[in-house]
């Protein structure tokens, strides 16, 4: 059964995926490398490939952590690197998670943002057996917007593969950047069923203090 997002099965076939490591996920001291590791991704991933993404390994935990535990994990990772950010946030992207436009950025670059957990079981399509974040810098995605014939086909197909893959029909909040109705950070951490309306962001970069990410309130996806 094939994985469903086709963009990075091409990515694994190209050798364009990179990768980095971090040893405790509950640790915050342990993610000190973590900064320096994107920012190395992000001044030569034009030179890899269009489909290329950055993934991030934690090292499994001894005990798997619910759901919700690594949901919070995740917002927190992303408000470390915010706050270890070493250029300001880029003036072409809204600081507003409310707003359409708006995506996670990291030294001065939009990037798309996704979460995988060994919680995960029915949305098998993000689990993995230790903690994982892909970062795909929005660029990748510039020919590929639902607009354009290739974007829309991408698209089906990996709905498609969504229905077929996992135990769980293909999450409501799944969109497309830019389009009025779609919030990227609800894609960023998808729950292992839609049976939750998310609540408001818990990154708040024009603050930098998240708000608590409890589901069905405050959860971020």
């Amino acid at each position: 059964m094939p994985f469903p997002c086709t963009f990075a099965v091409s990515a694994a076939k190209k050798a364009s995926l990179r990768f980095g490591f971090i040893d405790d996920l509950n640790d915050e001291r342990s993610w000190a490398a973590l900064p320096g590791i994107i920012a190395s991704y992000l001044e030569i991933y034009r030179t890899i490939a269009r489909e290329t993404s950055l993934i991030i390994l934690f090292r499994p935990d001894r005990e798997t952590g619910d759901v919700a535990h690594y949901q919070q994990k995740f917002w927190d990772v992303l408000r470390y690197l915010h706050e270890n950010d070493p250029r300001p946030w880029p003036a072409g992207i809204p600081e507003s998670p409310d707003d359409s436009r708006w995506e996670f950025s990291f030294a001065g670059t939009p990037i798309f943002v996704v979460c995988n957990t060994p919680a995960h079981k029915r949305r098998a399509s993000r689990s993995n057996p230790g903690f994982m974040i892909t970062f795909q810098p929005r660029w990748v995605f510039e020919e590929l917007d639902s607009n354009t014939a290739r974007g829309a086909a991408a698209r089906r197909v990996i709905r498609k593969r969504l229905r077929a893959f996992d135990s769980e029909e293909p999450s409501p909040e799944l969109g497309s950047y830019g389009d009025p109705d779609n919030r990227e950070w609800r894609q960023y951490f998808l729950l292992d069923d839609n049976a939750e309306k998310l609540g408001r962001c818990p990154f708040r970069p024009e603050t930098a203090d998240p708000a608590p990410a409890a589901r069905g309130e405050g959860s971020g996806d």
